[in-house]
C-alpha cells in the first residue's frame, strides 16, 4: 500500500465484550484507531466519572490503538429528541449532546491533536415527529447544532453532519444537504462525512461527489451497501480509495458493519484485507 490510510472500526460489532479485549482484536487484524459508541459504555454514558473516562482513554493507549471519536449518539434507554416541537425536551437533549462533546474529549489522549469526531446520524432522535415538516425539523437541527458548536470548538471535538437516505430518515438525506447546514453554521467545529451504506440516495458516483465536497468531508465510513462489512458485498471500494489517496486524505478510513452475524473478529479480518485490496496493496 503506498498511501498511508488510517484505518479504524467502530466498536458495536463487540457488543459487551471488555475494551480491551476489542482494541487486541483490532489491533491484531491491522487497525490502528477504535470509535465507540456511547451506548456501548453503559446506559448513560454521561454518567462516566473522571475516572471511567481516564481508564477507557488509558486503556486504548496501553493497547496501541488511538481513539477516533464516537458516533451512534444519541441511542439511549430516556426520551431523546433534537428536532421535536416540544422545546423542553429538545434543549434537554441538546445539552445531552454537548455532555457527549465533553466526554469525546476526555477520551481523547491529553497530547492529542485534535479530541475526536461525533458522528451526528441517530435518525429515530432526529428525524420529524408530531407533526413537525422536514424544513421545520432542519431548521431545529441547525439551531441546536449552531447553539453548541462553540463549546465543541472549545474543547477540540468536530461534530459531523451525516446525510441519512430516506429508508432511514426523513431530513438531511444528501450530502449536498448536510454541506448546507454545515455552511449555514459556519464553525470550524461542524463538518461532514461520507458513509458508503448511507449512500443510497446519491445519484451521482460516490467518487465524484466525495471530491467536490472534500472541504467538508472529515472523515470516511466504509460499508456494503447491503450493510454487510467490507468485502460481504459488491461496492466498489477501489473508485472511493483512488479518491481519497488523489486528494491525499488525512482524516480515518471507518469500518461501520451493521451484520454482526459474522463476528467481529470476522468483520474486522475481512474488513481489511478488503480495504488493503482496494488500497492497492
Amino acid at each position: 500500500m503506498s498511501y498511508p490510510f488510517r484505518f479504524a472500526m467502530c466498536n458495536e460489532a463487540f457488543e459487551k465484550r471488555p475494551l480491551a479485549e476489542q482494541c487486541r482484536v483490532l489491533r491484531a487484524a491491522g487497525y490502528s484507531g477504535i470509535e465507540l459508541a456511547p451506548f456501548t459504555l453503559g446506559d448513560d454514558p454521561l454518567a462516566l466519572s473522571a475516572a471511567q473516562r481516564r481508564e477507557l482513554r488509558d486503556t486504548m493507549i496501553g493497547e496501541g490503538l488511538e481513539f477516533v471519536g464516537l458516533h451512534w449518539l444519541l441511542v439511549v434507554p430516556f426520551p431523546i429528541h433534537v428536532t421535536t416541537p416540544d422545546k423542553t425536551l429538545r434543549e434537554k437533549s441538546w445539552r445531552y449532546v454537548s455532555g457527549l462533546v465533553d466526554l469525546c474529549a476526555d477520551l481523547a489522549p491529553a497530547d492529542a491533536a485534535s479530541n475526536g469526531i461525533m458522528v451526528f446520524g441517530s435518525p429515530k432522535q432526529r428525524g420529524p415527529v408530531d407533526g413537525l415538516t422536514a424544513g421545520e425539523a432542519v431548521k431545529n437541527y441547525t439551531e441546536g447544532l449552531a447553539g453548541i458548536a462553540g463549546h465543541a470548538e472549545a474543547r477540540g471535538v468536530t461534530i459531523l453532519v451525516e446525510a441519512l437516505p430516506h429508508s432511514q430518515c426523513n431530513m438531511i438525506h444528501t450530502l449536498d444537504e448536510a454541506v448546507a447546514v454545515v455552511r449555514e453554521i459556519g464553525s470550524p467545529a461542524v463538518s461532514t462525512m461520507f458513509d458508503v451504506h448511507n449512500a443510497e440516495d446519491e445519484t451521482e458516483p460516490h467518487d465524484r461527489l466525495i471530491e467536490r465536497h472534500y472541504a467538508d468531508v472529515r472523515h470516511v465510513h466504509v460499508n456494503e451497501m447491503n450493510g454487510g462489512h467490507p468485502g460481504a458485498g459488491n461496492y466498489d471500494f477501489e473508485r472511493v480509495f483512488a479518491i481519497l489517496e488523489k486528494l491525499a486524505y488525512k482524516g480515518w478510513v471507518s469500518v461501520e458493519a451493521f451484520d454482526f452475524s459474522v463476528g467481529a473478529e470476522a468483520i474486522a479480518q475481512g474488513s481489511m484485507e478488503r480495504m488493503l485490496k482496494a488500497a492497492g496493496a
